[in-house]
């Protein structure tokens, strides 16, 4: 019998709560040494994975399936292929920076630590599971430890902040949940693979049609409102502009470490559900409203943009940051959906564009973490983070200033760093796809430029605030602590085949799913 890895994985962090819990407030210290432990377990065991995973294959392995609820086709059914490990491996790494980040909590540490062991099992689960009502007790159950961490740890908006984010993410999951029940009532299936099959072979939405005949729905446009459900599940999650007004609070008002998470990983459950589940089982769907998704996206790449540039908090600039990358990554996916028939050359463009997709994804999801854990140490040694409080910074920390000058120019996707390599991919694959969709997101490249720029002007060149005439440095324990993610930034913008070696198959296999 196959050693059951991604259980073992999914339960690690689990284990490390529980253990937290009982260990309770008697020394904080180790509480927080602890929860680091088992977060780096967990990485431990994502990279003995990523060690045995077979990248010449695109297909799912490490496989598990067991029967559950058999009367309801609910089964426990998980495996990766190339992108869940990809998003194993990001979640892996986002949190034990957002533990660093959260370094000095002193308020309910075991709880403050256990709740983002849970929520990383969640992530795990979503990135994991292949049943749809498995797939969806993950996606639900993060809401719970990302709701709290908000709540209890957040800034002075907090209450509100937590429960517009809830409200929404709730109200998406439930359109979600209604689109798969009819799906199940005409299939009798909630698996993901049986699904993609169906709809690979042109017969899920007939079986549809035909099951739900009886139940005097409109049936002509029966396969788009189920498409307009997963959708708007997954829009919100990433998000999509409009659906994006819950972000910027709850990113400026969640604890550093939460913001990590939630940027890092949580709003990549978005985009793999549009890659794992609505752009194989929908594609007809969203061939049919391709034009407005791209409108969608071009509007996410650039108002973002233009709405980071507008702001002075240095959390709500890099909350609108963070939805103008992940626009690019909707733009690549949408491009993708595209019909172009048997043309070759077009195809190879749809390979291009959903490996910079992908790298996207992970790329962003480190570097945005990184940013965060910088503006959570500018926060710790000044009780500030305007972008016009500061000044100057590089003559009394050079080290800082050099350090996150490095992800600050990964994020504008500077080429040799880990940001360039897979915003070239989704322009150079969308361009002949998407033209005009593609032109109009460059603004959204100038724009950056202008955000990333204005931040080292404002905060870290020019004469120096006498105000800040003792800031400290970087401490050799905080700069040994970046040391590995700043390594694999440059690692992956100088030999981005770590990745693409890995995912290139899972993304050609991906690409013929949606039959051109």
């Amino acid at each position: 019998m196959m050693f059951p890895w991604i259980t073992v994985l999914t339960a690690t962090p689990v284990a490390g709560a529980l253990a937290l819990l009982v260990a309770g407030e008697r020394n904080k210290n180790l509480t927080r040494w602890l929860a680091l432990a088992f977060s780096l377990v967990a990485l431990l065991l994502t990279l003995l994975l990523w060690h045995r995973f077979d990248p010449a294959t695109g297909s799912l392995q490490f496989q598990e399936h067991y029967t559950w609820v058999p009367a309801l086709a609910i089964e426990y059914h998980v495996g990766i292929d190339g992108l869940g490990l990809l998003m194993l491996a990001l979640s892996s790494i986002v949190v034990p920076i957002g533990m660093a980040a959260s370094w000095k909590i002193e308020e309910r540490v075991p709880l403050y630590f256990a709740l983002m062991l849970l929520l990383q099992t969640c992530l795990f689960g979503t990135f994991t599971a292949l049943n749809f009502v498995h797939w969806f007790t993950f996606w639900e159950l993060s809401l719970v430890p990302a709701f709290f961490l908000i709540k209890l740890w957040g800034g002075p908006r907090r209450t509100p902040a937590a429960t517009q984010f809830l409200v929404y993410t709730m109200v998406g999951s439930i359109a979600m949940l209604l689109a798969f029940l009819a799906l199940y009532l005409a299939t009798g299936t909630f698996d993901f693979i049986e699904l993609t099959q169906l709809a690979g072979n042109g017969n899920l939405m007939p079986i549809v049609l035909a099951k739900l005949a009886g139940h005097h729905l409109m049936l002509h446009h029966l396969p788009m409102v189920l498409f307009a459900g997963v959708f708007l599940g997954f829009a919100v999650k990433v998000p999509l502009i409009p659906f994006h007004t819950w972000l910027p609070s709850t990113y400026a008002e969640a604890p550093t470490g939460a913001t990590i998470l939630l940027t890092g990983a949580m709003s990549k459950m978005g985009l793999y559900g549009f890659l794992r589940i609505l752009l194989p089982l929908f594609g007809p769907q969203m061939r049919a409203v391709l034009t407005p998704l791209l409108w969608l996206a071009v509007a996410t790449v650039v108002l973002s943009a233009y709405a980071a540039l507008a702001q002075k908090d240095l959390k709500r600039i890099f909350a609108y940051s963070s939805i103008n990358h992940l626009g690019y990554c909707l733009l690549g996916i949408f491009a993708v959906a595209k019909f172009t028939g048997g043309d070759m050359s077009l195809i190879a463009q749809k390979y291009a564009a959903m490996d910079g997709v992908l790298l996207q994804m992970f790329n962003h999801g480190l570097t945005a973490a990184v940013i965060f854990w910088f503006i959570a140490m500018l926060e710790a040694r000044s009780g500030l983070r305007g972008l016009n409080d500061f000044g100057g910074l590089r003559k009394v920390a050079p080290v800082f200033t050099g350090l996150m000058g490095i992800a600050l120019f990964s994020s504008l996707g500077l080429p040799g760093l880990n940001g360039f390599i897979g915003e070239f991919l989704i322009f150079k694959g969308s361009f002949p796809l998407v033209t005009w969709a593609t032109a109009l997101s460059v603004i959204g490249l100038m724009l950056t430029a202008l955000v990333i720029l204005g931040i080292l002007q404002h905060v870290f060149t020019g004469p120096l605030n006498q105000k800040w005439k003792d800031f400290p440095d970087l401490t050799t324990v905080e700069q040994i602590s970046l040391a590995p993610a700043i390594g694999l930034m440059f690692a992956l913008g100088l030999y981005p085949q770590l990745v693409l070696g890995v995912v290139n198959n899972t993304v050609i296999q991906m690409v013929q799913q949606l039959k051109f």
